[in-house]
């Protein structure tokens, strides 16, 4: 298992794969289970300080496609295959007093581990910014070994929070400002998926101190309506909100996501997420330049796990190794990033002639 040892942000992982931070991290107990499994670190589910109380009926349901209909639904039946996942989860509403006892035990349990706090606070006032530094000193205080900054939750009412402010440099500058100026460990922050501008917000927040890039978070999206019921398949008293999509139907729009950033910033660390269901899905986030590999929905799905992927892991760590022996690398650094310059610009693919200008007519 030595190949799969990764340093990321300058933290030792005894293997890339972690949690992110979502219902798999939500406890002492999954966390706990989830190092017992083998995964190399856990990202917490998002602490707060503001209230948080989720609603009342399902918080997450599972999307599965099939090739007779009805093609996509969360309706159970046979020869189906996952599709996605959607939630439209608050942050954690476990109090921080009750998460710090719980962090320290979960260190000193597995010292060899990395638990990275997923933290969130609002912005745009000095007391919110309080609130990101005593989050941070608290989490760290009790051994966590980085901060993740939420920055990217899709479904929050609060305008000062989450995706909302996700792609504004001057508060990525302001939080980070705040955060660095009282803890020393990794910083990562998460960014939203569903904008154009993520580049530009990367660059403030690498800029500002950030070790790390987390993308991509779910994308902003609905739940289906059952034409007969005429209900969504998922709500509450007939009504619904925007929630998030994961899981494999993401797949392809995450590994955009983390070429655009390591294109635009080669020499910076990025964690990958979105659409992690085994080997093939990891490679290809490394080949497009992830150092750090976030699973999410896979885990949950798996059944009798307690939702927290106990063969994916097992599975992950033994094909990522096979697939190391087999082609001679001593490690992922070797292959990392070897996709980044095969993403070029259209008119760069070679055409049936050689008069294709790109599409522009040509001058007088």
């Amino acid at each position: 298992m030595s190949k799969l040892a990764t340093n990321f942000t300058g933290l030792k992982f005894v293997n890339p794969f972690i949690l992110a931070s979502a219902p798999p991290t939500e406890s002492k107990r999954k966390i706990l289970k989830a190092f017992e499994a083998g995964w190399g670190g856990v990202v917490t589910k998002t602490i707060g300080l503001h209230p948080v109380e989720n609603v009342a009926g399902p918080k997450t349901i599972y999307q599965r496609t099939s090739e007779a209909k009805p093609y996509v639904s969360r309706m159970k039946r046979p020869d189906t295959v996952s599709h996605s996942s959607w939630n439209w989860e608050l942050i954690s509403d476990q109090p921080l007093e009750q998460w710090l006892p719980d962090l320290e035990e979960i260190k000193a349990t597995y010292p060899d581990r990395m638990v990275i706090a997923s933290i969130m606070a609002g912005t745009g006032s000095e007391e919110e910014l309080e609130n990101w530094k005593k989050l941070a000193t608290a989490v760290v205080g009790v051994g966590c070994d980085a901060l993740e900054l939420n920055l990217s939750c899709p479904h929050m009412d609060r305008k000062d929070m989450g995706a909302h402010v996700a792609n504004d440099e001057a508060i990525i500058r302001s939080v980070l400002e705040a955060v660095t100026s009282v803890v020393d460990v990794p910083i990562w922050v998460k960014l939203t998926p569903s904008a154009s501008t993520i580049v530009d917000a990367a660059g403030a927040a690498y800029d500002a101190g950030a070790a790390a890039i987390s993308t991509c978070n779910t994308f902003p999206s609905l739940p289906l309506m059952d034409p007969e019921t005429m209900k969504f398949e998922v709500e509450v008293d007939g009504l619904v909100t925007p929630g998030g999509q994961g899981g494999l139907a993401i797949l392809h729009q995450a590994l955009k996501r983390v070429n655009d950033l390591h294109k635009a910033y080669p020499d910076k660390a990025i964690s990958g997420i979105g659409g992690i269901r085994g080997f093939r899905e990891a490679f290809n986030f490394i080949v497009h330049g992830a150092g750090n590999l976030q699973v999410c929905t896979a885990a949950m799905e798996e059944k009798g796990s307690g939702g927290v992927g106990v063969k994916l892991i097992q599975e992950l760590c033994e094909d990522m190794t096979d697939y190391l022996d087999r082609h001679g690398y001593a490690s992922l650094e070797e292959f990392r990033g070897i996709a980044r310059e095969r993403v070029v610009q259209h008119a760069q693919i070679r055409r049936k002639s050689e008069d294709y200008n790109g599409g522009f007519a040509k001058s007088a």
